[in-house]
C-alpha cells in the first residue's frame, strides 16, 4: 500500500498532501484532549509495534503478500482516531525518510489513504459492528477485526483512485485488481487486528481505554516490540506485496525508477550495507525505538500544552 515516488502526478501528490497536512494539524489540536498520564507511553508503544508489524509480510496468493496496516487497531487501543491518526502518519514518515518505504512526494498520499482513510474507515465500523454482536466488550476483537478488514479494501480503493487520476493506470484496470488483492490482505489484517486485541483484553487491559487499571509496566510489551522488529522481521515473506504486485502485472512498476526523491539514508529497505540479515534487525530495531521516542515526545508536548 506504500505508494512509491513516481506513481502518482504532481497534482495529486500536492492535493493529498495538503489534504493529509490539514487533516494531521486537526488531529493535534483534537487529540489533546486525549492524552492524560498512562497515554504518551501507551502512543509511544503502538506508535512502535504497527511500526515493527509492518516488517512482516505475510504471504497472500499467487506470490503476493501483505503487511498490518494498523489504522484500526492503534485507534481501538487508544480509543481516539485522532490519535491513531498520529500514530499512523509517524509510522509512515519514519519509513520513508529513514528506511525509502513510500515515496517522499507520495507521503501526503499515503497518509491519507492508510492514517485518515484506514483509521477513520476501522473506527466508524467498528462500534456499529460491536452493537450488532451484541455489545459486549468479549465482542471488540471481533467487530475490530471485521472493521480492520474492510479499512485495508477501502485504503486501497482510494489509492486506485489516486494512480488512475495521476494517469498512471486506467481504472478499469487498476481499480479491480487493487481491490481483488486488497480483500485478501485485508483477511490477514482482521486476524491480526481480533488476535492483538484478544490477548490485551485478558493479558493486558491496563493497555486498553476504559480500563482503570494503572499501567502495569514496560518489560513485556518493549520485549515484544523488540522481538517483532529484530527477529521475525527476518522470516517476512519475500513476495511483493499488494501494491507492488499490482503494479508489475499492470506494468507501470518501471515508474518507480524514473523519480526518486528520497533522504539519504544507510537504512533503505531495512537494510544496513554488508550486514544482511543482522542489517534487517538493526533496521527494524531502530526503527521502532525512533518511532516511539517521536510519538512518546509529541505526546508529552501536546498533554504540556494542554495544562
Amino acid at each position: 500500500m506504500h505508494i512509491p515516488d513516481g506513481f502518482i502526478s504532481p497534482s495529486v501528490a500536492v492535493v493529498t498532501g495538503v489534504v493529509s497536512v490539514a487533516a494531521l494539524s486537526v488531529a493535534v489540536r483534537r487529540a489533546k484532549n486525549a492524552f492524560g498520564v498512562r497515554s504518551a507511553p501507551i502512543l509511544g508503544l503502538t506508535t512502535a509495534f504497527v511500526f515493527a508489524a509492518q516488517m512482516i509480510n505475510f504471504p497472500v496468493a499467487g506470490g503476493t503478500s501483505g503487511h498490518l496496516l494498523g489504522g484500526t487497531l492503534a485507534a481501538v487501543i487508544l480509543g481516539s482516531p485522532w490519535a491513531a491518526m498520529i500514530c499512523i502518519a509517524t509510522v509512515l514518515i519514519i519509513q520513508a525518510v529513514l528506511f525509502a518505504d513510500g515515496g517522499i512526494t507520495a507521503l501526503g498520499a499515503n497518509i491519507l489513504n492508510m492514517g485518515l482513510v484506514g483509521v477513520w474507515t476501522g473506527w466508524t465500523l467498528t462500534q456499529p459492528l460491536l452493537r450488532l454482536l451484541g455489545g459486549k466488550r468479549s465482542r471488540l476483537p471481533t467487530s475490530a477485526a471485521i472493521a480492520g478488514a474492510v479499512s485495508v479494501v477501502l485504503a486501497a480503493i482510494v489509492a486506485s483512485l489516486e494512480l488512475a487520476l495521476s494517469g498512471t493506470a486506467p481504472i478499469n484496470i487498476v481499480l479491480p485488481s487493487m481491490t481483488g488483492i486488497h480483500i485478501l490482505i485485508g483477511i490477514g489484517e482482521g486476524l491480526i487486528t481480533g488476535g492483538v486485541l484478544t490477548y490485551l483484553s485478558t493479558a493486558r487491559p491496563d493497555l486498553l481505554p476504559g480500563e482503570q487499571r494503572e499501567f502495569k509496566g514496560w518489560l513485556v510489551p518493549v520485549v515484544s516490540i523488540l522481538l517483532i522488529a529484530g527477529v521475525l522481521s527476518l522470516f517476512a515473506s519475500a513476495f511483493p506485496d499488494g501494491l507492488d504486485w499490482v503494479s508489475e502485472q499492470t506494468g507501470f512498476d518501471k515508474l518507480a525508477e524514473n523519480v526518486r526523491v528520497s533522504v539519504p539514508t544507510p537504512f533503505a529497505d531495512y537494510q544496513v550495507q554488508g550486514l544482511d540479515k543482522i542489517g534487517t534487525s538493526i533496521a527494524g530495531i531502530l526503527g521502532s525505538i525512533v518511532c516511539f521516542g517521536l510519538a512518546f515526545g509529541l505526546a508529552n508536548i501536546m498533554k504540556g500544552a494542554e495544562s
